[in-house]
């Protein structure tokens, strides 16, 4: 780990914002001077000064170099609509924030939009943008084999039943084995 610069606070002060709610005032400890790597990080994307390292617990460490309070917002694409995730509004001294509970194969959009400035220059401000997809984990791979190996046995097991009860009540019944009894007819 680096030492942290001036203004980097080693505690980010932040609010989840939910449907235009603000939350209450939450802390967490940053992370200054992470680096992606092979260990515990699958992928690094990034765009501008906004990065996200993809860990391989699911979550995604998001980090930023601006000096400034931020607002954090999310998108999330489903198969027909795009849905708005919790927004973030952080304070002045953060420089990284953790996002978790992420759905896989889900393409998101993360924008950090600075909150430093006020008046018409504010609105000309254009956020930083990453967009990534989690890939899935090797658990859900397995989960999947799993249920497909489970259902082509319950077809197998459905498929002996039929028969078994098929040859039962075709070959093995008394009632229809057939005696054949042969009557003379004499036509006079």
């Amino acid at each position: 780990m680096h030492k942290p610069e001036e203004g980097v606070s080693p505690m980010c002060a932040y609010r989840v914002i939910e449907g235009g709610i603000f939350g209450q005032l939450c802390f967490r400890r940053t992370l200054f001077g992470y680096m992606c790597n092979k260990e515990d990080c699958r992928t690094r994307v990034a765009l501008g000064s906004l990065v996200a390292n993809l860990l391989i617990n699911g979550s995604v460490l998001l980090q930023w170099t601006h000096k400034a309070g931020f607002e954090l917002s999310c998108w999330w694409n489903g198969s027909y609509t795009q849905f708005e995730c919790a927004s973030a509004q952080l304070a002045a001294g953060c420089r990284d924030y953790m996002l978790s509970e992420l759905h896989e194969n889900i393409p998101y959009r993360i924008c950090l939009r600075s909150l430093g400035r006020s008046g018409p220059d504010r609105t000309a401000d254009k956020p930083d943008c990453v967009e990534f997809t989690l890939p899935s984990s090797g658990m859900q791979d397995i989960v999947i084999a799993m249920t497909a190996v489970g259902g082509a046995i319950c077809v197998m097991l459905v498929i002996i039943c039929l028969l078994v009860a098929y040859i039962t009540e075709n070959i093995m019944s008394p009632a229809t084995q057939h005696t054949y009894s042969y009557r003379t007819h004499s036509r006079h």
